[in-house]
């Protein structure tokens, strides 16, 4: 198959689709805000976050936030921990809205996989997923830089684990990695032999980093350390890529374990790491002055 092949076969799928339409079917519903409204049923969101899920602007997720809100099919909160953002979700009008949707997008597609035979299925449904995973890596190459920590990057990667602690609850008083003393510059605390932080730009713009150091009286551990990525970082490998780095360079400087704390509401980070081979702990190791990062796991290397 040609580049041509796929992009005409592409526009053919998008119009069979409806994404082209004014509407979904019989719903009243543009695309762009029925997928923000299937998102909203799964969780509440931010603007910020709706936009990464959806890979759109800020402004567009933003308008079909303000109509769906308008049409009383989610509602808007102030963040609990931003006062800049709020959180949609959906209310009784909205839910009910998405069970027509379903049920007229089930219908649809079940007379789709009427006309398919089994082995059929199977061909299409691997295609498909190969297919998304070619078009998610391709924007997942585009403009990434991965490159050590520099001491002008000091301000701008408190920020980043700043906004993501916020996000996610992680305030300064509940004993998480934000609060720590050195946030402010943490070039010196990884500018030396035994440690290191890697920073992550896309577009120019520094949107998450992380890396290791050496863990206080535990000389053959490490522990990995400020792995904080912006929404438009996520579902690119990234993180699973620092992680992976940190790893190799550890063992490479003598390092045996690798050691690292995490809380349960950061759930995606928690299953990366059991995939990558981290297993839970009974107990922390050492004083990182983390008390309330209650996940502890750790590594051989």
């Amino acid at each position: 198959m040609t580049s041509a092949q796929l992009r005409e076969l592409s526009r053919q799928l998008v119009r069979q689709l409806g994404m082209l339409d004014k509407d979904c079917g019989d719903i009243a519903l543009p695309p762009i805000q029925a997928h923000t409204l299937i998102e909203l049923e799964q969780q509440p969101l931010t603007v910020n976050q709706l936009a990464d899920k959806l890979n759109i602007d800020k402004s567009n997720a933003s308008r079909a936030v303000n109509n769906l809100a308008k049409n009383s099919l989610i509602q808007t909160s102030p963040h609990p921990n931003d006062k800049r953002s709020v959180v949609a979700s959906v209310t009784e009008q909205g839910i009910n809205t998405l069970a027509q949707l379903h049920s007229q997008q089930n219908q649809f597609y079940d007379s789709v996989l009427e006309r398919l035979t089994e082995a059929e299925t199977q061909q299409v449904s691997g295609g498909i997923e190969h297919y998304l995973k070619a078009l998610q890596q391709s924007h997942a190459s585009i403009d990434v830089v991965v490159r050590p920590l520099q001491q002008q990057d000091n301000t701008v990667v408190a920020n980043v684990i700043r906004q993501v602690s916020y996000e996610n609850g992680l305030t300064e008083d509940k004993g998480y990695g934000v609060a720590d003393p050195t946030l402010e510059d943490m070039f010196s605390v990884y500018n030396n032999e035994r440690s290191r932080y890697w920073v992550i730009e896309l577009d120019g713009k520094v949107v998450g980093g992380g890396g290791f150091a050496p863990l206080a009286a535990m000389p053959e551990v490490c522990e990995l350390q400020k792995m904080y990525f912006l929404p438009e970082t996520r579902g690119k490998g990234l993180a699973k890529r620092l992680v992976n780095m940190s790893m190799e360079k550890a063992k490479e400087l003598g390092y045996q374990h690798m050691y690292l704390e995490t809380t349960e509401c950061l759930n995606a980070a928690v299953k990366l790491y059991e995939k990558l081979g981290f297993e839970h702990l009974d107990s922390a190791w050492g004083e990182t002055g983390h008390d309330a990062c209650e996940v502890v796991m750790a590594k051989t290397l």
